[in-house]
C-alpha cells in the first residue's frame, strides 16, 4: 500500500523552475513544496502529485518559477523625489537639487510612507529582498515589516547635519539601536551606510569598522561612482579612495561597494583578495553619465557582483528586470565581447550575488530545500515572450515586469495574479499623490 501523500503549506506547478544553483540551470515541468515558509521538496511535478497535498496548490502553466529578485542597492523612500530633478550630472543632481529637498521635506512620515510606496512597486516587479541606504532606518524598517518584505537596511552616515542626526556621534548612535530593535526580526537587518568617502572622515570610518565586526553586521557605501571623485581625492591627499578604505580597514566581506566606475586593474584585484562585494547600478549610472562598471573583468577576478537599481529619483524607477536588461548588454559593450555576462549570470547577480552581498546566501538568492520560500512566478505566455527556446534569455532579453504574477517571501504570497497582498495599493498610490502635490507646490511657491 503506497504512503499517504505528506501534507504541504503550498505547492506551486511550473512550465519551468529556475533554480540559479544546482546541477541544471532549467528544470521542466517540476513543483516545488513549501512548508512552514521554506522549500520543502523540488521534484517532477508528478511525482510532487503522489508524494505531497496541500488545499493551496497552483498551476503556472506558463511561467517561470525562479528566486525573487534581491535589489542590492536602493534609496528607496526617494521613490516621492521621482522625476524632481533628471538630466543632471552627480553632484549638481545631489548638491542643488535633492540634498536641499531632503532638507526641506525629510521626516519619519516620509520615509515611512515613501519607503512602503516603494515596496508595492519593488513587489509587484518581482524583488523579495532589499538593500536600503537612507534616513530614519526604523521607519524603512516598519515599512518593510508591513509589506512583508526581506530587507537589509543600512543606517547612513555622515560627517554632517541632516534633519536625521547631528553628526558622526550622533548617526552612529541611531544606528546601533536599530541595529539591536530589530535583531529579532527575521526578515530585517541592519548595517552602516556611510555615504562615501568624500562625505565621512577617517575616524567615523574607524568606527564602523569596528562596530561592524562586533555586531556581525554589513556596511554598504558608494565608492568610485566618478571619476571627478577619485580625481579630486587623489588632488587633495594623493591617495584613492579604495586605497584609503583599504588603510582604514574598511575591505572586507562586509562591504558592499556601489556603483565602482572607476577602477583599476590593481583595484579590481584587491576587491576580489578582501571579499569585496560590488553593487552594479548600471541604469542610474548611465542616466547621472557616472561611467562604466567593468562587470566583466570583475567577474572574471572572481569579485562577487550584486545588482541593484540604485533609488527611483536616478533612475527612474525600480525595476529589476529594467536593471537585468541593460546590465547584460552593457556588459557586452564595455568588455567588447556579446558573450560577457550571459543570461545565467546576470540572474545570478539579481538573485543570489545579492543574498552573498548580506551574508543571506544560506537563506535565500536560489531555489533549493532547506532555504526560504522567497520566489516569484513569471508569466513567459505573453505575447512578446514568445517562443521560449531558452527560459533564461527570454527573463533577461525579453521580459517585462508586469509578468511577474505572484511574489511570495518566507512562503507567504505577497502578490497573487497581480494584486497586493500585504498593501493596499490605492493607499500607497494616494499618500505619493499627496507628496508629490505638496512638493511641486512648494516648489511652484519659490
Amino acid at each position: 500500500m503506497a504512503p499517504s501523500p505528506a501534507q504541504a503549506d503550498s505547492i506551486l506547478h511550473a512550465r519551468w523552475v529556475i533554480p540559479v544553483e544546482g546541477p541544471a540551470d532549467v528544470l521542466h515541468h517540476h513543483a516545488v513544496v513549501i512548508r512552514d515558509g521554506a522549500i520543502a521538496d523540488i521534484l517532477p511535478s508528478e511525482q510532487a502529485r503522489q508524494r505531497w497535498h496541500s488545499d493551496d496548490t497552483l498551476e503556472l502553466g506558463h511561467h517561470a518559477l525562479m528566486p525573487g529578485l534581491v535589489n542590492a542597492h536602493t534609496h528607496a523612500a526617494m521613490s516621492l523625489f521621482r522625476g524632481l530633478a533628471d538630466d543632471l550630472p552627480l553632484m549638481t543632481w545631489l548638491e542643488e537639487h535633492i540634498w536641499p529637498a531632503e532638507g526641506r521635506w525629510i521626516s519619519e512620515q516620509f520615509v515611512h510612507e515613501g519607503t512602503r510606496f516603494a515596496c508595492a512597486e519593488m513587489i509587484r516587479g518581482g524583488t523579495t529582498c532589499f538593500a536600503d541606504m537612507y534616513f530614519f532606518p526604523e521607519a524603512i524598517a516598519r515599512a518593510a515589516h508591513e509589506a512583508g518584505l526581506r530587507a537589509t537596511i543600512f543606517s547612513p552616515l555622515l560627517d554632517f547635519p541632516t534633519p536625521m542626526a547631528q553628526g558622526p556621534d550622533d548617526y552612529l548612535r541611531l544606528a546601533i539601536a536599530a541595529h539591536d530593535n530589530w535583531r529579532h526580526e527575521a526578515l530585517i537587518q541592519v548595517g552602516f551606510g556611510p555615504h562615501a568617502p568624500y562625505t565621512v572622515s577617517d575616524e567615523p570610518l574607524a568606527r564602523v569598522v569596528t562596530y561592524a565586526e562586533e555586531l556581525d553586521a554589513p556596511v554598504m557605501m558608494h565608492i568610485h561612482e566618478t571619476a571627478f571623485e577619485v580625481s579630486s581625492a587623489e588632488q587633495a591627499s594623493g591617495e584613492r579612495p579604495l586605497a584609503r578604505l583599504a588603510r582604514l580597514g574598511l575591505l572586507s566581506p562586509r562591504l558592499l561597494a556601489v556603483h565602482a566606475t572607476q577602477l583599476t586593474d590593481a583595484e579590481i584585484a584587491l576587491l576580489a583578495d578582501h571579499g569585496v562585494t560590488v553593487v552594479h547600478c548600471p541604469e542610474s549610472n548611465l542616466k547621472l553619465a557616472s561611467g562604466f562598471c567593468r562587470t566583466a573583468d570583475l567577474q572574471a577576478g572572481k569579485v562577487n557582483l550584486a545588482l541593484g537599481t540604485d533609488g527611483a529619483a536616478s533612475n527612474n524607477d525600480l525595476d529589476m528586470f529594467g536593471e537585468m536588461r541593460t546590465a547584460a548588454l552593457l556588459a557586452k559593450g564595455v568588455a567588447g565581447r556579446a558573450d560577457a555576462l550571459p543570461a545565467a549570470d546576470i540572474i545570478e547577480m539579481a538573485t543570489l550575488g545579492g543574498a552573498r552581498a548580506l551574508g543571506l546566501d544560506q537563506q535565500v538568492g536560489s531555489l533549493a530545500p532547506g532555504k526560504q520560500a522567497d520566489m516569484i512566478a513569471v508569466d513567459l505566455g505573453e505575447l512578446e515572450t514568445q517562443p521560449v527556446y531558452n527560459p533564461l534569455a527570454q527573463l533577461v532579453y525579453a521580459c517585462a515586469r508586469h509578468q511577474v504574477s505572484h511574489t511570495w517571501v518566507a512562503g507567504q504570497c505577497l502578490m497573487a495574479n497581480r494584486r497586493l497582498t500585504t498593501l493596499n495599493e490605492e493607499r500607497v498610490r494616494r499618500d505619493a499623490r499627496a507628496w508629490g502635490e505638496k512638493i511641486a507646490g512648494a516648489s511652484d511657491d519659490t
